[in-house]
């Protein structure tokens, strides 16, 4: 389609500013931008929709209009709901370059405009895909009669005879058409998509799994409900969702590459509406978590958990327990051009996702998990209706019951490290659940310090739970590292010299020795040894320590220095 025929198109709202002479330019689809450089993202002929957020002052036009023109894009079209008029400097920019320029109207939304380009387009390719335009209206509806996602790719397979699926960052399956992908798949695909995505490769990305290979295009969440365009890579990255296509689009012909990319920008809307949804429990979770923070009375905390509770778990009719989750992303290195990477919002956004069920299927099982973040740490409101009360007090949950650390990152653990690329980290922490205000700033104190122990663990993705702090615990992890260098090279190098010579096991003897809790029997019954075998190794470790494992505070030495080795 030419740009001409959209300015002609009333209800669109454009107005044109400048590039009279242009206007025959054709249309191949559409991108919606806030970045400062979108340059990765064009692959020209694109009309770029932005709502001017990457412009902090005059001197920022000329090298975003640069950028577009050197991408061969067909036009710009710039929202006037933040700006109001559009600046001067991005007009005289745009005639510099010779870019058609638009006004959009702020009552017209983005959207619009992105589904009547990709009707238009798609119906003067090829007629494959006008059939999920046409059904647009039904993506953003989720009622029974929209299907969201599902409509999209039902017709993928209709059509053009393709099998789809939207994935989660940690490849939890949110639509699909016919067949579940297996779980296993589906990590492996978002770790590959991660994984290309951070080293900069531009999509969509080619994976083989067995005999069947798949495509994956990101489905990035860039519309005017969107978070602040971001600086890196980094701060995206671990939230958007990705299109797995089984089929190998490197022999795709231009034209059904790009009706793929009009899917995902339908896919888009969809996330970008599902996004606008959180809003209400994030703020739920932040006024709680301002007011716990705040040494607020308990009485004031419980009913702001009163607020929180239907809307959470609307007709569950009595106060939920509730259960703390902490979570922090920290990387090695700042983002681009010196600028701090905001990890706040990351580890929100990241943790949002984590906590729904590995199991769960499409974007409303996340709907009761409210998450707030402060500074650089993301704090989830978990709420947990009809959990057991331990008997030792109507304040706290079985231990068993709700959330748990390993549990919970047992299937994201390998998508996310291959998201955080050997420069990020992720830890969690996990609190006990609780049923009232009383306890509820105890469990955020449990949460972070659990999280703290976690952080103290290698590894790029690590958790800890509330079971886990017990004193000894809880200590090591604000024990300076070289103190603890030190202290486990007095007590085990000794050891680890001699097992290398000798081939003797002192180490494996040791740790059985004090699991067994001096116990020579059992040790011995253990390790399939004789007796008097093991009291020669425990007195050779004695010899080369010179400690005394019969007395308490040398086994609990040895004890302390094998958990920080």
């Amino acid at each position: 389609m030419r740009l001409r025929a959209l300015l002609e198109t009333e209800g669109l709202g454009l107005r044109l500013l400048g590039g009279e002479d242009e206007l025959d330019r054709g249309v191949r689809g559409v991108m919606t931008t806030d970045l400062r450089d979108p340059s990765r993202y064009l692959s020209g002929g694109e009309l770029v929709l932005t709502g001017l957020a990457w412009r902090h002052s005059a001197e920022d036009s000329e090298p975003f209009i640069r950028i577009l023109a050197s991408a061969g894009v067909a036009g710009l079209a710039a929202g006037e709901a933040e700006l109001g008029n559009i600046p001067g400097d991005l007009v005289d920019a745009c005639s510099r370059h010779r870019l058609p320029l638009f006004a959009v109207n702020e009552s017209v939304a983005f959207a619009t405009i992105t589904e009547y380009v990709v009707r238009q387009v798609s119906g003067e390719r090829a007629g494959d895909l006008a059939a999920v335009v046409d059904r647009h209206r039904r993506l953003m509806t989720s009622g029974p009669a929209g299907g969201g996602p599902e409509v999209v790719l039902d017709l993928l397979g209709s059509d053009l005879d393709l099998r789809a699926w939207v994935l989660s960052p940690t490849g939890r399956q949110i639509a699909g058409a016919g067949d579940a992908l297996p779980g296993p798949v589906g990590a492996m695909l978002a770790g590959e998509h991660l994984a290309a995505t951070r080293s900069g490769r531009r999509g969509p990305h080619r994976v083989t799994i067995g005999t069947a290979t798949y495509s994956l295009f990101p489905i990035r969440n860039s519309g005017r409900g969107a978070a602040p365009a971001s600086r890196d890579v980094r701060e995206s990255v671990l939230s958007d969702w990705l299109l797995a296509v089984e089929a190998d689009a490197g022999d795709w012909p231009a034209a059904r590459l790009d009706l793929l990319q009009g899917v995902t920008q339908l896919i888009a809307v969809e996330r970008d509406r599902r996004e606008a949804a959180r809003t209400v429990r994030r703020r739920l979770a932040q006024e709680v978590l301002e007011l716990v923070q705040a040494g607020a009375a308990p009485a004031e905390i419980a009913a702001r958990l009163r607020v929180a509770a239907p809307v959470l778990l609307p007709g569950l009719g009595t106060a939920p327990h509730w259960q703390v989750v902490v979570a922090r992303v920290d990387w090695e290195q700042d983002g681009a051009a010196g600028d701090a990477i905001e990890a706040g919002p990351v580890a929100q956004s990241l943790l949002e996702e984590i906590l729904v069920a590995p199991t769960a299927e499409g974007p409303e099982s996340g709907d009761r998990i409210a998450v707030a973040h402060t500074g650089d740490e993301a704090i989830a409101l978990v709420p947990l209706p009809g959990v057991p009360v331990d008997a030792e007090g109507p304040d706290v949950a079985s231990t068993d019951a709700g959330l748990h650390a390993d549990a919970l990152l047992a299937s994201v653990r390998d998508p996310l490290s291959a998201g955080l690329d050997g420069d990020g980290r992720l830890t969690l922490g996990v609190s006990a659940a609780v049923s009232s205000a009383e306890g509820l700033r105890g469990a955020l104190e449990e949460a972070r310090h659990a999280r703290r122990v976690a952080a103290a663990r290698p590894g790029r993705v690590c958790a800890a739970g509330h079971h886990e702090l017990a004193s000894h615990v809880l200590l090591l992890p604000f024990v300076p590292d070289d103190v603890r260098r030190a202290f486990t090279a007095r007590l085990l190098d000794p050891l680890r010299d001699y097992d290398r010579r000798h081939r003797a096991e002192l180490i494996p003897t040791l740790e059985a020795f004090l699991d067994c809790d001096g116990s020579w029997t059992r040790c011995a019954t253990r390790l399939h040894l004789h007796v008097n075998t093991l009291r020669y190794r425990v007195g050779r470790i004695e010899q080369l320590t010179s400690r005394d494992l019969s007395r308490l505070e040398d086994k609990l030495d040895f004890f302390l220095a094998l958990r920080m080795s």
